[in-house]
């Protein structure tokens, strides 16, 4: 327990910075009774929250966020499953990552009161403060809907001197809410409404977190409703993003995940990291590597037996139905809505803002095979690859940049170090098209259904930019699914079904168990027969080539209700024992900032 939750306490600096407001700290020569003397220094110490110490957790974000929830298919995947045991490499690191969030921001915190020197000013030790406290209220935030009743780490250097670090018990789940809340209202206290250098987080910005954790405290304990006074604080918090901030949509959605959008408005908090060399697995976004097939780029890619689900494209509209090809099973398929291509790309699909340098690959035969258009989907897995490997006929878009031509178009820099893995691509966590979607769920509330002037401008808003047209009235499942399609690989999803299960779990355990968590089998044959010209014989399946539903592909069902909580990772339990023991209360008001 004491050296996962702990050890990088004492750490101030060792790491790399990113993005251009992001900049390195002079390691060579300091002590921290002589660091905090600029302004600008005090800037620097709070640059680390938004890279390093979430790098571990970043590890397993989508495997939590979208593989436990039924968007991401990986084959006898422990997230895919929801059989994450605590030996798992991915949960021991999530684990540990969390707490090191914790403890660099309330180092900073100390840091900052105990250090900062006469030539700083009061409105950047705050904000620095702030960022730092938001940071950590994620951080819990995380926590909470991960692993359920966690420890309450306030101050490290207090814990550490009473030697109370390997006897902590869980506070229960409504005390962990009421510290996030409280952490944030100071957060929003001390930030500035808006910050000189783009990325960072404003009070705006936690304001919109804090709508989104009243959202979900509101179902917490509950039984069939939510309580309205916590509906209340999260549509005021999130209107006041919604009407008072400024921020704006980001106008093409595909936009929002391409590197020169990294900073825009919509992005509120946000992962910042940076292409580097010399290291890369701490501050570089890496996730490329895992999600793109092999030859998509100058870097390796493990991406071609992995894929978005049959679930998620059935929610997209491309329905399998066994009798008309649609889908992965169509050469042309409904992209009504904008997000399906910006989030997952299929059979037909071409991207200019991928492989833009137009680069020759050489095909299994050893011929040339050129990409004028940019990133042909078919071409490359026919021509370079050879075969559609993909299990589900579609490969992640989002989280990716392309090749290094892409990446220094929109950067202005290649790939860092790891042979083409390292990005500066920013990992958005929380974005203004989703607090709009918050903002309508809390103003619709408790009811069936609302046509409330407020909620349909912010639903609209979000559901008009893919190109779909407004609605006249909302249901909470309207604005459910809505969130599933905005946020789809954007590690979410799976919390709003924790959030679900808060207060109706028996429907949200049914949701779970009714995905079509299965695979394809004979996509290859089928894409390369064209079989969709002979679809209809034999009752309506082609005789031939006939791709189909793994029936025989495990997918983890039925699951159960305690599949809602993540267990702690054995080394946890075995530093504290009393992580396995009942949670008790813990008294928020003995706790503050200064």
């Amino acid at each position: 327990m004491k050296k996962i939750y702990f050890i990088l306490t004492i750490l101030l600096f060792g790491f790399t910075a990113c993005e251009d407001f992001l900049d390195r700290p002079d390691k060579a020569n300091f002590m921290l009774s002589n660091f905090y003397e600029t302004d600008e220094q005090c800037l620097q110490a709070a640059n680390v929250m938004y890279s390093l110490p979430w790098n571990d957790f970043f590890r397993g974000w989508l495997g939590v966020g979208d593989k436990q929830s039924g968007n991401y298919f990986t084959a006898d995947d422990g997230f895919w499953l929801l059989t994450p045991n605590n030996d798992m490499d991915a949960v021991q690191s999530m684990s540990a990552s969390l707490w090191a969030v914790n403890a660099r921001a309330n180092t900073i915190v100390e840091n900052i009161n105990l250090y900062a020197g006469d030539g700083t000013t009061e409105a950047v030790r705050n904000q620095v403060k702030g960022e730092a406290l938001a940071m950590k209220a994620l951080a819990y935030f995380f926590m909470v809907r991960i692993y359920g009743a966690v420890p309450i780490v306030h101050n490290n250097s207090e814990l550490l001197a009473s030697g109370e670090y390997s006897s902590l018990y869980r506070a229960k789940i409504e005390n962990v809410y009421d510290y996030i809340i409280m952490t944030l209202k100071q957060a929003i206290e001390w930030l500035p409404e808006s910050s000189e250098q783009a990325g960072r987080i404003d009070k705006y910005c936690a304001m919109g977190l804090l709508a989104k954790v009243y959202l979900t405290k509101s179902g917490y304990g509950r039984s069939g409703d939510r309580n309205q006074a916590d509906l209340d604080e999260a549509k005021k918090y999130a209107g006041m993003v919604v009407n008072e901030s400024g921020k704006v949509l980001t106008p093409e959605y595909s936009d929002i995940f391409r590197g020169s959008h990294n900073t825009d408005p919509e992005s509120l908090i946000a992962w910042r990291w940076v292409a580097t060399a010399d290291n890369f697995w701490t501050a570089s976004n890496y996730l490329q590597a895992d999600l793109v097939p092999s030859g998509f780029s100058e870097g390796s890619g493990w991406g071609n037996w992995t894929g978005p689900s049959i679930d998620l494209q059935e929610a997209f509209g491309e329905v399998f139905d066994g009798k008309t090809p649609s889908g992965a099973l169509s050469p042309t398929r409904n992209n009504t809505d904008k997000r399906r291509k910006a989030t997952m790309m299929m059979y037909g699909d071409v991207y200019e803002y991928f492989l833009r340098d137009h680069p020759t690959k050489t095909d299994v035969d050893g011929n040339p095979v050129t990409f004028p258009d940019g990133f042909d989907f078919t071409k490359f897995y026919e021509k370079v690859f050879g075969s559609y490997t993909s299990p589900t006929g579609a490969n992640c878009v989002k989280q990716i940049v392309g090749d290094n031509a892409d990446h220094t178009a929109e950067f202005g820099v290649p790939f860092g170090g790891g042979g083409g893995y390292a990005s500066s691509l920013a990992t958005h966590i929380l974005r203004l098209g989703d607090v709009y979607l918050v903002y309508a769920e809390a103003i619709l509330g408790n009811s069936a259904t609302t046509s409330d002037s407020e909620a349909l401008k912010a639903f609209n808003a979000v559901h008009n930019r893919a190109g779909l047209p407004s609605v006249s009235s909302l249901t909470w499942q309207d604005i459910f699914k809505e969130r599933r399609l905005e946020l789809a690989f954007e590690g979410d999803f799976w919390y709003d079904l924790v959030r679900w299960h808060y207060y109706q779990p028996d429907a949200a355990l049914a949701y779970l168990n009714g995905q079509n968590r299965k695979n394809f089998v004979g996509l290859d044959d089928y894409y390369k027969n064209k079989g969709w010209e002979s679809w209809g014989q034999a009752n309506g399946y082609p005789k031939d080539n006939s791709p189909r539903i793994n029936a025989e592909q495990p997918d983890g069902k039925p699951f159960t209700h305690d599949k809602f909580t993540m267990p702690f990772p054995s080394t946890d339990l075995q530093m504290n024992p009393h992580l396995k023991e009942d949670p008790i209360d813990y008294d928020i008001s003995q706790y503050h900032y200064e």
